[in-house]
């Protein structure tokens, strides 16, 4: 038969923990409003930003910038974002998995990662591939002028030719529910097709001071801004996630307390038959 002071225990201790999920639910609603807002801002300026640099790189000489120069080396830097705690569902682990498929499947290319986040740099440290820098604490306001030294320091990498391509993996969000993980080419910028069908463009532009000028600090203002957003939506998916995860806790804790709660009902009242069974004896025998 079961111990009441054991299954007493255990519900008092499934409570707290109840009330700590509870608890760390309302503080990632809290923070995703306020990252929500964030990246549903970015987002427009950054659509825009990647539009007008489409149709200026699309139009000049890709020799005017390095950023531009595609080369056919097999030297990848990825930008791996992950976070910097746990308790967040798949999160992170959605974001290792897809990274470690990408180095499998390019196996042959010289990979090495930049790694943002103490839970990625936990796993990728004791494996067989080249970290050239960790950024720990990333989640503790991050700003735009983080997002412009992360990179400048891609770019700088990308221009000496210490590396051929630069990727970012990161997620995406999509809704409270939903996160996507990308695998997303920062370097070098590939232009999209933006000619018509008989190969001619709409209009071109008249530059001032000049084009190459121009190109220049649009590439630089790219680089932040992509940067920029990607942190913005792992920000925004990482709370997401772990509202989810943390009210999925709360209601399996909940779930847990009915049926210990039934267990230790049906306990006492198995003692309680028990106790009145052998009261009922031992007056049974006085008598006789």
């Amino acid at each position: 038969m079961p111990n009441l002071k054991d299954i007493k225990r255990r519900i008092r201790s499934v409570k707290n923990t109840q009330q700590i999920t509870k608890a760390m639910k309302l503080v990632a609603a809290s923070k995703l409003r306020k990252a929500q807002q964030a990246i549903l801002q970015a987002r427009p300026y950054a659509v825009k930003m990647m539009d007008v640099l489409n149709h200026l790189s699309a139009r000049c000489n890709h020799d005017l910038h390095p950023l531009l120069d595609v080369r056919e080396g097999q030297r990848n830097l990825l930008l791996i974002i992950t976070a910097d705690k746990g308790l967040c569902g798949g999160f992170n682990g959605n974001i290792i998995r897809k990274t470690a498929q990408y180095l499998e499947d390019n196996a042959q290319a010289e990979n090495s990662l930049i790694i943002a986040g103490k839970k990625g740099n936990d796993i990728f440290r004791n494996r067989p591939v080249k970290i050239t820098q960790d950024i720990i604490g990333w989640t503790k306001d991050f700003d735009y002028l983080k997002a412009q030294t992360i990179g400048e320091n891609l770019a700088a990498l990308f221009s000496e030719k210490k590396v051929d391509k630069v990727f970012m993996v990161y997620n995406e969000f999509k809704s409270v529910m939903q996160q996507e993980v990308v695998v997303e080419q920062l370097l070098p910028v590939v232009p999209e097709n933006l000619a018509h069908q008989d190969n001619t463009f709409v209009v071109d532009y008249v530059y001032e001071p000049d084009e190459e000028a121009i190109l220049d600090e649009l590439l630089k203002r790219y680089m932040t801004v992509e940067v920029y957003r990607a942190f913005l939506e792992s920000s925004a998916s990482e709370h997401g996630a772990r509202m989810t995860a943390m009210d999925s806790a709360s209601r399996n804790a909940g779930e847990m307390i009915d049926g210990l709660t039934l267990t230790y009902n049906q306990a006492r009242q198995a003692y309680i038959t028990k106790e009145l069974i052998e009261i009922v004896n031992g007056a049974e025998a006085l008598k006789g």
